[in-house]
């Protein structure tokens, strides 16, 4: 069979068309019905907050409810598909539609392609919103909850911090201020072939934003030579320019879920020369943007073979059930992640655990399925 042939064997039937309207269109009927109800919901919520400080109308729209929109939808996509799949198939099974296709000799596997076909269409799409419009969508209503709602940008203590700023050049600061931007016992080591080279100590390191680095006090440099021949020198105060700068130190909640595809691989790529141990949630953030559009196949293969047998009782159980799957699957990834904050698995491993337990479940149901 050539490539002509397969192209044409694929090609959407009228079957495929009817199946896939139904799909796509119940899905964003059902996102669209949900999200208004949010929407009311978060604005009583808000409201008093809008008020009291003076939200302007134009910035409540543009800057907060739009780009609130694809993040909600994202995020709860797999519960939309789950509960669509179950409700429109549902439907056809007790109209005696399914039935009807499979008397003509279709078997359940060909009744899946328009299925996958759609569950596809609504990946691509929640994975083009995951690696770049939302996280642009993010930093925007996360600034305006910042100025009117409540404070994203509030920075985290810093102690004890150990960063290689360069390959060989390592950072140590005991503790940081926000409010005067001061490092307080600052040391910069640099290191060649296992061995120290030098070694800078000051008290305080104040950045300076006139030249964008950090201006040293009471500082000790001390450079190591051969044969116990080391170089000392010290002074009140040194300005220095290194890779180390003030935004390192102001963290900020969520800040890797505003960062898109590029931007968070420069960041691990980033966080991981360093040794900072803050590496887990970007990890976490990056493996999840990957492994929830994929969650789109999985769940619409358990709620096809779910929902195609005609039941007593009509829909209800069918319903009943595919919620508490989708909201299972969510919390299990929710879970997840805890396994990689406490260092019990890598993050790709955890993440996709509950795509491959699910897979394993909807393997099992779409073999039961056609008895």
């Amino acid at each position: 069979m050539n490539w002509k042939d397969i192209l044409y064997e694929w090609r959407p039937k009228k079957l495929d068309w009817y199946i896939i309207r139904r799909f796509i269109s119940t899905f964003f009927v059902a996102l669209f019905l949900i999200i208004i109800i949010v929407i009311i919901f978060d604005i009583s919520e808000k409201i008093d907050d809008f008020v009291t400080k003076e939200a302007p109308l134009k910035a409540i729209i543009l800057d907060y409810y739009v780009n609130f929109i694809p993040y909600f939808m994202n995020m709860f996509s797999p519960i939309f598909i789950f509960i669509t799949v179950i409700f429109f198939t549902s439907r056809l099974a007790a109209n005696s539609e399914i039935i009807a296709v499979l008397s003509c000799g279709i078997s359940f596997q060909r009744l899946l392609r328009p299925y996958m076909l759609s569950a596809a269409f609504i990946s691509i799409i929640s994975l083009s919103l995951n690696l770049w419009v939302i996280p642009h969508a993010n930093k925007v209503r996360m600034a305006f909850e910042t100025e009117y709602v409540h404070d994203y940008n509030r920075q985290v203590s810093m102690r004890n911090l150990h960063y290689q700023i360069n390959p060989g050049e390592f950072v140590y600061v005991e503790s940081f201020s926000n409010w005067n931007n001061t490092a307080y016992r600052f040391t910069l080591e640099k290191i060649e072939n296992h061995e120290i080279v030098s070694k800078l100590s000051a008290e305080q390191a104040v950045w300076d934003s006139t030249f964008c680095g950090w201006r040293l006090k009471k500082y000790f440099i001390r450079e190591y030579g051969a044969a116990l021949e080391d170089k000392v020198r010290n002074g009140q105060q040194l300005d220095t320019v290194i890779n180390l700068t003030i935004g390192d130190f102001k963290k900020t909640r969520k800040y890797e879920t505003q960062l898109d595809i590029n931007e968070l691989n420069d960041y691990i790529d980033m966080k991981r020369m360093r040794g900072d141990a803050d590496i887990k949630k970007a990890l976490i953030e990056k493996n999840t943007r990957y492994a929830m559009p994929f969650s789109a196949f999985i769940l619409t293969i358990i709620g096809v073979a779910l929902s195609s047998r005609k039941r007593r009782g009509g829909i209800g159980w069918n319903l009943a059930l595919g919620i508490a799957l989708s909201f299972s699957y969510i919390l299990f990834q929710k879970f997840s992640e805890m396994f990689v904050i406490a260092d019990t698995m890598p993050a790709p491993i955890a993440i996709w655990l509950p795509n491959v337990i699910f897979t394993g479940i909807a393997i099992f149901l779409y073999r039961m399925a056609p008895k």
